[in-house]
């Protein structure tokens, strides 16, 4: 059969050595690369296209959720596992929402983290054993599994949701152009695209709508 394909994220370097170190041990997995950061862990993920992405949270530049949200939208059979330290229900819940596939906190066990990539290669989701009991608490609360949420302005394309959630956050065209990893006048079409569909006149009306819809927070 062939390796487990893995990517680990994490902005220090420690932990990240480390972690590839000890998956790149484990029969049947092959570390393919190494980001630092949540824009690095994007380009990285469409470079090499790993089966599994085992990526932190808080990191500099692009966050663990947010930079999960991108590759699995756009790159089809990722898988991303979160190894974090954050352990509350709002972050829990946000990173199932981005797509992720598992949820660990960082002390989690060897044997628990390469269960966990292989689930999650499988097709599972996984999430820590201290962290089960309450998750399954947590969803049963709210009534419904994660799920992707639903984009609020459903007339825009992929490429004009990503350009509007990074505009209501404030980001210029330059910042977006390098987030996204397109030019310049990439993110230009899609702006004045934007203005039109949501009868915008300008930058400051269209943020104020996307920010009222509750992008950008």
């Amino acid at each position: 059969m062939n390796p487990i394909r893995v990517v680990v994220v994490d902005d220090h370097q420690i932990v990240r050595d480390g972690l590839v170190a000890l998956l790149g041990a484990l029969p049947g997995i092959e570390v393919v690369g190494a980001a630092a950061d949540g824009q690095e862990a994007i380009h990285v993920a469409g470079e090499t296209r790993p089966d599994v992405v085992v990526m932190d949270i808080q990191m500099p530049r692009l966050d663990g959720i947010e930079a999960t949200r991108f590759v699995t939208g756009r790159f089809e059979g990722v898988r991303v596992v979160m190894l974090t330290m954050n352990e509350d229900d709002d972050t829990i819940l946000a990173a199932m929402r981005a797509g992720a596939a598992g949820y660990l906190l960082k002390g989690s066990g060897a044997e628990e983290v390469e269960r966990a990539i292989r689930s999650a290669a499988a097709g599972g989701v996984v999430f820590g054993a201290s962290l089960a009991a309450r998750v399954g608490e947590f969803f049963a609360r709210a009534g419904a599994a994660p799920r992707q949420v639903e984009h609020p302005f459903p007339d825009l394309t992929e490429r004009e949701r990503d350009v509007i959630r990074l505009l209501a956050a404030g980001r210029t065209n330059d910042a977006i152009a390098s987030e996204l990893y397109v030019s310049g006048k990439t993110v230009r079409n899609a702006v004045s695209s934007i203005y039109a569909k949501l009868h915008a006149s300008g930058r400051a009306e269209a943020i104020a709508k996307a920010r009222a819809a509750g992008l950008g927070e």
